[in-house]
């Protein structure tokens, strides 16, 4: 171990990892975050007659020539081997290695270099490294990261991170009948709450206050080891991570290093597995088999476990989607009731009976000019009962319940939150610092690239260079335009269908099978909303995609305004795309028919198309029941199932395409947990979810 790094080129020793992979393989420092890259040693040729140095830890002192170029000082490259270049035989300085690379090496020697600084530069922070050997030509290695007390204590001083402290206060709960109440609706749930360690004494809570180093004796330390947990230490890491710099490329941070390939990841690691016959149980075991698994569908979350193990922002987002969830229950009850009574009072809706009753035969005109016959209202007769079940007077009553019940839900949830907030010791926190991102960094240098030539009386002002409205001008004329082209093109599709619809019920009406001309309507509709599903699950994934492209590059400084802005365009165009077949069929059928002897016609001869004698809401439930159904099971379970595990396949066959002389066997038989994690989908923020809910 040289100054808290350990060397990957020193003995057969040092392949040894820690049982369970959690820790260094002193099997006592905690591995609290994890750096994965590959590498590729560089295939070059050494000049002749210039000894190779002995391998040492620090940069090495390389002059590096890639294939193609030359050296300062060194003579003209010539055409030898079939026309590979070298360079004659010339040393350069003393005690510099001057060795030749083609422009493949020279890009992975770059990110080498990159890789020792930024990670000399974490140790010059305090954290501890422990590296893999890099022992084949080409694969995948790891960086694995400790923050030790001083560390920890430093960095959660300077995030003003709340710790518990000795003093303790008791919690009174208000007695009487709400607190009676309380106790009973325990009991009747005991068997659906998940079995987790509770805390001991739930009527009393630690004070907590932000962490100091000067006053450490008043904060409730058992183990120095265990003081901060998991959550905490990942996030300070994080933070040390985030802000190291590199003088290479003016890169800021790990960010920007993976925004350049320089890494390919960086995560904290899990507790272990969640699966396997082994006794040993962990965090992330409990959780999967209390919370995280089908069979657990019935249980309360463990929201407390979940926010200890995950963070404060997850467990937030966990909280509120039970509470969602638990509000939809009463709304799913009374819209069952509201249905149930439809159809009780089915028999006795006078609408209905009058155009079930064959004996007032009342005789419509035909639905297309050429080809159809009048027809009697009593064949209507289905399509009006089913309309009754969805639109009857209890539905006027169901609209107002989901009124209040919304209004019930935010209050509710406000009341969750700040008790959270509480509990969690969440009030009184400050915004955190927020570092530009890379991609705004790089367009700043850009600028700065640009504006060199200044002269030195403008560029002495003092003034801190970021980018203008000017900047940002083509960024945002390319927003404006390409957003309503987009819409445009939503309602074109919509028309598109709807041309569909006009033209294929035309088509069917000329059939001489009665009973395809008895269908046509259910025909129509049916396969119209499988179209529009189709067209908008096509259409959300394009326009996710270019919503990210247009915030991208109307180059947000920090995440959280990148967040802002990408949420504003997807909202914007997943709405339009997905509501507007619903809000034609809604607000809009029907209304642009004409009158007998003087209808609206489209493509020369094509009638608009009408609503069905009993209105267009039973239309309207299949709609809704279709899509929201259709994008319920295919986008937001098949996607967010299915593609992660493809995925994930995915790169372990990428990382597994080596040659089988190359691989480590021990390894592959016995993988550690920065293995196992490394396989997993990278965690992209909560944006994705709240925007599916």
């Amino acid at each position: 171990i040289i100054n808290n790094y350990l060397d990957g080129t020193r003995g057969e020793a040092t392949n040894k990892a820690s049982p369970g992979g959690m820790h260094f393989r002193d099997s006592k420092r905690k591995v609290d975050y994890v750096l994965a890259y590959h590498y590729r040693k560089p295939l070059a040729r050494h000049l002749p007659g210039v000894a190779s140095p002995e391998p040492t830890h620090r940069f090495a002192s390389l002059a590096l020539v890639s294939n193609g170029g030359t050296e300062k000082g060194c003579a003209d490259p010539q055409q030898q081997d079939g026309g590979q270049r070298v360079l004659q035989e010339q040393p350069g300085p003393p005690g510099v290695e001057v060795i030749v690379l083609s422009p493949l090496d020279a890009l992975e020697e770059e990110k080498r270099l990159q890789r020792e600084e930024y990670e000399h530069n974490l140790l010059e922070a305090g954290l501890e490294i422990e590296k893999d050997p890099e022992n084949k030509s080409q694969g995948l290695s790891f960086v694995r990261i400790h923050a030790p007390w001083q560390v920890l204590s430093r960095e959660a001083e300077l995030l003003k991170i709340k710790m518990p402290t000795k003093k303790m206060y008791e919690i009174t709960e208000e007695g009487g009948i709400l607190k009676t109440l309380n106790e009973i609706w325990c009991k009747l749930t005991e068997p659906l709450q998940p079995q987790v360690p509770q805390q001991e004494n739930t009527n009393m809570k630690n004070l907590s206050y932000p962490f100091s180093r000067e006053k450490i004796y008043l904060y409730n330390i058992k183990d120095k080891d265990t003081f901060f947990d998991n959550a905490t230490r990942s996030r300070i890491v994080r933070e040390i991570l985030k802000r190291t710099s590199t003088k290479a490329r003016n890169s800021m941070g790990i960010g920007t290093l993976i925004a350049n390939n320089v890494y390919d990841a960086a995560y904290p690691l899990h507790d272990g597995e969640y699966e396997g016959q082994n006794d040993d149980m962990n965090e992330r075991k409990l959780l999967y088999r209390e919370w995280a698994r089908y069979g657990a569908f019935y249980k309360f979350q463990p929201i407390d476990l979940i926010r200890k193990y995950f963070g404060e922002k997850i467990g937030l987002y966990f909280a509120w989607l039970g509470l969602y969830t638990e509000f939809l229950i009463p709304s799913s009850v009374v819209g069952i009731i509201v249905f149930l009574y439809g159809c009780i009072t089915i028999e006795s809706d006078i609408p209905s009976k009058e155009m079930c009753d064959q004996r007032n035969a009342f005789t419509m005109c035909p639905l297309c000019d050429k080809f159809c016959d009048y027809w009697n209202l009593s064949s209507a007769c289905t399509t009006a009962r089913a309309s009754h079940l969805f639109d009857n007077p209890a539905t006027v009553f169901f609209s107002i319940f989901m009124a209040l019940w919304a209004t019930m839900f935010l209050e509710h949830w406000k009341r969750l939150q700040m008790r959270l907030s509480y509990f969690w010791d969440l009030t009184g926190l400050e915004e955190e610092e927020e570092h530009p991102r890379p991609e705004y960094e790089t367009k700043l240098l850009q600028k700065k690239l640009k504006n060199k030539n200044i002269t030195s009386e403008n560029s002495n002002q003092g003034e801190k260079e970021k980018l203008t409205w000017s900047d940002r001008m083509p960024g945002y004329a390319a927003n404006f335009g390409l957003i309503v082209f987009m819409i445009m093109l939503t309602f074109s599709a919509v028309f598109g269908v709807i041309v569909y619809r006009i033209t294929t019920a035309a088509a069917l009406s000329f059939s001489t099978n009665e009973t395809t001309r008895s269908n046509v309507r259910v025909t129509v509709t049916a396969t119209a909303v499988i179209i529009n599903l189709v067209v908008i699950l096509i259409l959300d994934e394009i326009y996710g995609a270019i919503a990210k492209w247009l915030t991208e590059i109307e180059v947000p400084k920090t995440e959280k305004t990148f967040e802002e802005r990408l949420i504003l365009k997807a909202f914007l165009l997943k709405f339009v795309n997905s509501y507007a077949p619903i809000f034609y069929v809604a607000f809009f059928k029907g209304r642009f028919v004409g009158r007998p002897g003087h209808y609206v016609y489209v493509f020369d001869g094509y009638r608009m198309e009408e609503c069905a004698p009993g209105g267009c809401l039973m239309e309207l439930c299949i709609q809704l029941s279709i899509i929201m159904l259709g994008k319920q099971l295919i986008q937001n379970n098949l996607f967010e199932i299915g593609i992660p595990k493809l995925k994930k396949l995915f790169r372990k066959l990428k990382d597994e395409r080596t040659e089988p002389k190359e691989m480590n066997t021990s390894q592959s038989k016995d993988p550690q947990q920065w293995d196992l994690d490394y396989t997993l989908e990278p965690f992209t923020g909560l944006t994705p979810e709240y925007m599916e809910m």
